[in-house]
């Protein structure tokens, strides 16, 4: 019986070994062509780099304006994912609460769905017509009214259930005591569902930074190009063998990000902590 225990916790260790490894090791190989000289990119590559350089991320920023995508795609990334919880979040909380009475709140939810569930695609030509009537397809505003578009929906039916599961009770008691209901909603149901908020807000910023569909299509100017976009032009036919400038595009390109997610991780882990204590 030990011996059975014994292996089958081998194979556990192991099976877990080989997945850490699948999954870690494109970033690591990722990492490596990034601080890998170009000399060493022909014939057979080590898996391990010879030397290390990094010249790669130097032309990024001195020739190829990487640092102006990047403040544009957190110029963009930052303003859609606000604006996408403020508007998210109220409509979310007066579609799931009963005395806000409102004959189309059933209509409305299966429409905001729809548009969840529609592919980005099948919005490009009437965003296309109404932003170039308004002329700023030369702008950063088409690629963050698309991101508010995807991500709003998203939003509204995430935190619906978060805020369905609130009793209301606590909701009449401060009503009682004189709240209004802004008051209500910002000091006393947003810290009860920071988990949720935190956790949309990671896929909200994640959607946002990564959107390439619309920001190649609406995006004209060389100026207002994210980071997806600054990208695709390094993947040219001129700089189709430099996998090295990629590779240090595509490490910074992960970075605030991580950063991000790690940040709203604190408000993850501690909404959910003060809920516990609650109860």
């Amino acid at each position: 019986m030990k011996r059975k225990m014994k292996a089958s916790t081998i194979a556990k260790g192991v099976a877990c070994a080989v997945l850490l490894l699948a999954v870690l090791f494109p970033i690591y190989w990722l990492v490596a062509m990034a601080i890998r000289p170009t000399s060493e990119m022909t014939g057979h590559i080590s898996i391990i780099p010879g030397t290390l350089t990094l010249e790669h991320f130097k032309l990024l920023f001195t020739e190829k304006g990487f640092g102006k995508a990047i403040v544009n795609s957190l110029q963009t990334t930052l303003i859609s994912t606000a604006l996408s919880l403020v508007i998210g979040l109220c409509a979310a909380y007066i579609i799931a609460r009963s005395r806000f009475r409102l004959r189309v709140k059933k209509p409305l939810t299966y429409w905001i769905l729809l548009v969840r569930v529609l592919p980005p695609v099948a919005f490009t030509i009437p965003l296309y017509g109404m932003f170039s009537k308004l002329g700023v397809l030369y702008t950063k505003i088409p690629v963050v009214l698309a991101c508010i578009l995807i991500n709003i929906p998203l939003i509204i039916w995430f935190m619906i259930s978060f805020f369905q599961d609130l009793p209301e009770d606590i909701e009449e008691s401060a009503q009682i005591d004189g709240a209004t209901e802004w008051q209500l909603f910002r000091k006393i149901v947003l810290p009860l569902v920071a988990p949720g908020i935190a956790a949309i807000a990671m896929l909200s910023f994640m959607y946002a930074w990564n959107e390439y569909t619309y920001s190649i299509i609406f995006v004209q100017s060389p100026s207002n190009y994210t980071v997806p976009l600054a990208l695709a032009v390094l993947n040219t036919e001129d700089n189709l063998t430099n996998f090295g400038l990629v590779a240090a595009g595509g490490v910074i390109s992960v970075i605030p990000i991580t950063l991000f997610v790690i940040f709203a991780q604190n408000y993850l882990i501690s909404g959910l902590s003060s809920g516990a204590v609650k109860e």
